[in-house]
Protein backbone atom coordinates (compact mmCIF):
# COMPACT_ATOMS: atom_id res chain seq x y z
CA UNK A 1 0.00 0.00 0.00
CA UNK A 2 2.85 2.39 0.85
CA UNK A 3 4.63 1.70 -2.47
CA UNK A 4 1.43 2.58 -4.38
CA UNK A 5 1.34 5.95 -2.61
CA UNK A 6 4.99 6.61 -3.47
CA UNK A 7 4.40 5.65 -7.11
CA UNK A 8 1.32 7.88 -7.23
CA UNK A 9 3.21 10.82 -5.71
CA UNK A 10 6.09 10.31 -8.18
CA UNK A 11 3.57 10.17 -11.03
CA UNK A 12 2.03 13.47 -9.89
CA UNK A 13 5.46 15.12 -9.61
CA UNK A 14 6.43 14.02 -13.13
CA UNK A 15 3.07 15.21 -14.50
CA UNK A 16 3.50 18.60 -12.81
CA UNK A 17 7.05 18.96 -14.15
CA UNK A 18 5.85 18.14 -17.66
CA UNK A 19 3.27 20.91 -17.40
CA UNK A 20 5.70 23.43 -15.90
CA UNK A 21 8.25 23.25 -18.74
CA UNK A 22 5.95 24.42 -21.57
CA UNK A 23 4.20 26.84 -19.20
CA UNK A 24 7.57 28.49 -18.42
CA UNK A 25 8.41 28.70 -22.14
CA UNK A 26 5.06 30.34 -22.90
CA UNK A 27 5.41 32.71 -19.94
CA UNK A 28 8.90 33.80 -21.07
CA UNK A 29 7.68 34.53 -24.60
CA UNK A 30 4.60 36.43 -23.43
CA UNK A 31 6.65 38.38 -20.88
CA UNK A 32 9.14 39.37 -23.60
CA UNK A 33 6.30 40.49 -25.89
CA UNK A 34 4.70 42.49 -23.07
CA UNK A 35 7.78 44.05 -21.46
CA UNK A 36 10.41 43.88 -24.20
CA UNK A 37 11.66 46.60 -26.50
CA UNK A 38 10.29 46.25 -30.06
CA UNK A 39 12.84 46.79 -32.83
CA UNK A 40 12.56 46.33 -36.57
CA UNK A 41 15.41 44.51 -38.33
CA UNK A 42 15.83 45.02 -42.08
CA UNK A 43 16.11 41.71 -43.91
CA UNK A 44 17.74 39.93 -46.83
CA UNK A 45 16.27 36.70 -48.33
CA UNK A 46 17.23 33.00 -47.94
CA UNK A 47 14.93 29.92 -48.13
CA UNK A 48 15.41 26.69 -46.13
CA UNK A 49 13.39 23.88 -44.55
CA UNK A 50 13.76 22.11 -41.19
CA UNK A 51 12.50 18.51 -41.31
CA UNK A 52 11.83 18.48 -37.56
CA UNK A 53 10.34 21.92 -36.93
CA UNK A 54 8.69 22.65 -40.27
CA UNK A 55 8.76 25.33 -42.93
CA UNK A 56 10.18 28.72 -42.20
CA UNK A 57 11.50 31.87 -43.75
CA UNK A 58 15.22 32.23 -43.14
CA UNK A 59 15.86 35.78 -42.03
CA UNK A 60 19.15 37.37 -43.00
CA UNK A 61 19.65 40.84 -41.52
CA UNK A 62 21.52 43.86 -42.75
CA UNK A 63 22.98 44.17 -39.22
CA UNK A 64 25.48 41.31 -39.38
CA UNK A 65 28.93 42.86 -38.97
CA UNK A 66 30.86 45.25 -36.77
CA UNK A 67 34.08 47.18 -37.49
CA UNK A 68 36.74 46.46 -34.87
CA UNK A 69 40.53 46.34 -34.60
CA UNK A 70 40.28 43.50 -32.05
CA UNK A 71 41.37 40.46 -34.07
CA UNK A 72 40.94 37.82 -31.37
CA UNK A 73 37.57 36.24 -32.13
CA UNK A 74 36.74 32.55 -32.29
CA UNK A 75 34.25 31.04 -34.69
CA UNK A 76 30.93 30.23 -32.90
CA UNK A 77 31.99 32.35 -29.92
CA UNK A 78 29.06 33.85 -28.00
CA UNK A 79 29.04 37.65 -28.12
CA UNK A 80 26.73 40.44 -26.99
CA UNK A 81 25.35 42.68 -29.72
CA UNK A 82 24.08 46.02 -28.37
CA UNK A 83 21.49 47.89 -30.40
CA UNK A 84 20.10 51.40 -30.77
CA UNK A 85 16.57 52.29 -31.74
CA UNK A 86 16.64 54.61 -34.74
CA UNK A 87 13.05 55.51 -35.65
CA UNK A 88 11.93 52.02 -34.63
CA UNK A 89 14.64 50.27 -36.64
CA UNK A 90 17.55 48.49 -35.00
CA UNK A 91 21.02 49.93 -35.54
CA UNK A 92 24.26 48.56 -34.19
CA UNK A 93 25.72 50.28 -31.12
CA UNK A 94 28.58 47.98 -30.17
CA UNK A 95 29.66 44.34 -29.83
CA UNK A 96 31.29 42.85 -26.76
CA UNK A 97 32.73 39.53 -25.64
CA UNK A 98 31.25 40.11 -22.18
CA UNK A 99 27.97 41.55 -20.98
CA UNK A 100 28.12 45.32 -20.51
CA UNK A 101 25.99 47.27 -18.07
CA UNK A 102 25.02 49.94 -20.61
CA UNK A 103 21.39 48.91 -21.26
CA UNK A 104 19.15 45.94 -21.96
CA UNK A 105 18.83 46.42 -25.74
CA UNK A 106 21.14 43.55 -26.56
CA UNK A 107 21.03 40.06 -27.92
CA UNK A 108 23.46 37.18 -27.62
CA UNK A 109 24.82 36.27 -31.04
CA UNK A 110 27.40 33.94 -32.52
CA UNK A 111 30.62 34.88 -34.32
CA UNK A 112 30.78 33.74 -37.95
CA UNK A 113 34.29 34.96 -38.71
CA UNK A 114 36.65 37.91 -38.46
CA UNK A 115 37.67 39.57 -41.72
CA UNK A 116 41.29 40.75 -41.17
CA UNK A 117 41.41 42.63 -44.45
CA UNK A 118 38.41 44.87 -43.66
CA UNK A 119 38.64 44.68 -39.83
CA UNK A 120 35.06 43.40 -39.67
CA UNK A 121 33.56 40.95 -37.23
CA UNK A 122 30.77 38.96 -38.87
CA UNK A 123 28.09 37.42 -36.66
CA UNK A 124 24.73 35.62 -36.81
CA UNK A 125 21.73 36.92 -34.90
CA UNK A 126 19.79 34.13 -33.14
CA UNK A 127 16.32 35.02 -34.46
CA UNK A 128 16.96 33.91 -38.02
CA UNK A 129 13.94 31.62 -38.51
CA UNK A 130 10.33 32.69 -38.85
CA UNK A 131 8.14 29.57 -38.81
CA UNK A 132 4.92 29.52 -40.75
CA UNK A 133 2.15 27.17 -41.77
CA UNK A 134 3.62 24.78 -44.33
CA UNK A 135 1.37 25.86 -47.21
CA UNK A 136 2.20 29.56 -46.67
CA UNK A 137 5.96 29.38 -46.03
CA UNK A 138 7.03 29.07 -49.69
CA UNK A 139 4.77 31.90 -50.98
CA UNK A 140 5.95 34.07 -48.07
CA UNK A 141 9.59 33.32 -48.86
CA UNK A 142 9.01 34.17 -52.53
CA UNK A 143 7.35 37.43 -51.52
CA UNK A 144 10.23 38.37 -49.22
CA UNK A 145 12.78 37.47 -51.90
CA UNK A 146 10.99 39.57 -54.56
CA UNK A 147 10.73 42.55 -52.20
CA UNK A 148 14.40 42.34 -51.20
CA UNK A 149 15.70 42.65 -54.75
CA UNK A 150 17.85 45.72 -55.29
CA UNK A 151 15.41 47.30 -57.74
CA UNK A 152 12.45 46.95 -55.35
CA UNK A 153 14.36 48.13 -52.24
CA UNK A 154 13.60 51.70 -53.31
CA UNK A 155 9.86 51.14 -52.87
CA UNK A 156 9.53 48.17 -50.51
CA UNK A 157 10.81 47.74 -46.97
CA UNK A 158 10.93 44.22 -45.56
CA UNK A 159 11.63 43.88 -41.86
CA UNK A 160 11.25 41.53 -38.91
CA UNK A 161 9.61 42.76 -35.69
CA UNK A 162 11.68 41.43 -32.79
CA UNK A 163 11.03 42.04 -29.11
CA UNK A 164 14.09 42.13 -26.82
CA UNK A 165 14.01 41.81 -23.05
CA UNK A 166 17.41 41.25 -21.47
CA UNK A 167 18.77 38.08 -23.08
CA UNK A 168 15.37 36.89 -24.32
CA UNK A 169 13.88 37.65 -27.72
CA UNK A 170 10.75 36.90 -29.72
CA UNK A 171 10.58 37.20 -33.51
CA UNK A 172 6.93 38.22 -33.64
CA UNK A 173 6.29 38.79 -37.33
CA UNK A 174 7.71 39.75 -40.71
CA UNK A 175 6.37 42.78 -42.57
CA UNK A 176 6.55 44.18 -46.07
CA UNK A 177 5.73 47.90 -46.10
CA UNK A 178 4.12 47.59 -42.64
CA UNK A 179 1.78 44.77 -43.75
CA UNK A 180 2.15 41.37 -42.07
CA UNK A 181 3.54 38.59 -44.27
CA UNK A 182 0.86 36.30 -42.80
CA UNK A 183 -1.82 38.64 -44.14
CA UNK A 184 -0.14 39.04 -47.54
CA UNK A 185 0.11 35.29 -48.20
CA UNK A 186 -3.32 34.61 -46.69
CA UNK A 187 -5.11 36.78 -49.27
Amino acid sequence: MKSKKIIFILFLLVAILQLLAPTKMIYDQENTLKNGKALKFLTEPIDPNDPFRGKYIRMNYDINSFNTKDTIWERKQEIYVYLNDSLGFATLKTVSKTKLEIDNNYVKAEVSWYDNYNNKLRFNLPFDRFYMEESKAKPAEDLVRINNRRDSLKTNITFAMVYLNDDKFVLENVFINDVSIKYLVGK
